[in-house]
């Protein structure tokens, strides 16, 4: 057997976490304040305004700049594949490596060439999000192009209205999609504790849920995004 129990139990409680996490917040967000809902509602507010503005120069500026942000990550993805690849290449070596570590089981090269394939295909989740994420914010970019004619053309309020919330969920999904890139890398931070021991990786991935629950419902900078809109922590 390739995977001891402790390993598949370790293996299976990582998965766990990372897909019950993501499923637990995109559920909780529809009825409790969290980054995502207000950045949701903020983004709103930021094409509501960009309908009645003659000049978007410093949107499209914002804009570019995220997606620079993404892109930067994109390409370290493929750098950090291109390093996955040449290590599972020398698996042989890492095996002598691990096996001197105290607190390591004994291991083997079958082994970890699988936890490295495994980890690889992480890498890739996480490459496909972000460039699915750089062509939304490309999706983004038309829209915001395509403002001007609601402005110039004195459009009726109500289609001014309907244009900003939805260039303002194009723009959401987006940053969906790389807050999920994102939520990759850290659950591959936890992964990396498997090439340790089992155990290190159950509570690594434990600890990743807590950060990440933190961030999104209890850090100090949802409360302050939060009182923009007169809202505090808690339920809608």
């Amino acid at each position: 057997m390739l995977l001891s129990l402790l390993d598949l139990a370790a293996l299976l409680f990582f998965f766990f976490c990372w897909i019950g996490y993501s499923l637990f917040a995109r559920k909780r967000a529809r009825t409790t304040h969290c980054l995502s809902s207000i950045l949701c509602s903020l983004r709103i507010d930021w094409f509501t305004t960009v309908m009645h503005k003659e000049n978007q120069v410093a949107d499209a500026s914002l804009i570019g700049n995220v997606e620079r942000t993404v892109t930067f990550f994109a390409s370290s993805t493929i750098l950090v594949l291109a390093g996955v690849i040449t290590v599972l290449a020398h698996a042989d070596e890492v095996v002598l490596v691990l096996n001197e570590i105290p607190m390591s089981p004994d291991t083997s090269s079958i082994l970890v060439q699988f936890k490295l394939s495994v980890l690889a295909i992480i890498f890739i989740y996480a490459f496909f999000k972000f460039t699915w994420s750089i062509r939304q914010f490309g999706f983004v970019s038309v829209l915001l192009g395509a403002s001007v004619e609601y402005h110039q053309g004195n459009k009726p309020e109500e289609e001014r209205q309907r244009f900003a919330m939805h260039a303002a969920k194009v723009l959401d999904q987006s940053g969906h999609e790389y807050n999920k890139g994102l939520r990759t890398y850290y659950f591959a931070l936890a992964y990396l504790s498997w090439f340790l021991h089992p155990v290190i990786l159950i509570a690594s991935s434990a600890v990743v849920v807590a950060v990440l629950y933190r961030r999104e419902y209890r850090s100090r900078v949802l409360r302050e995004l939060l009182a923009t809109k007169g809202y505090v922590p808690g339920k809608k």
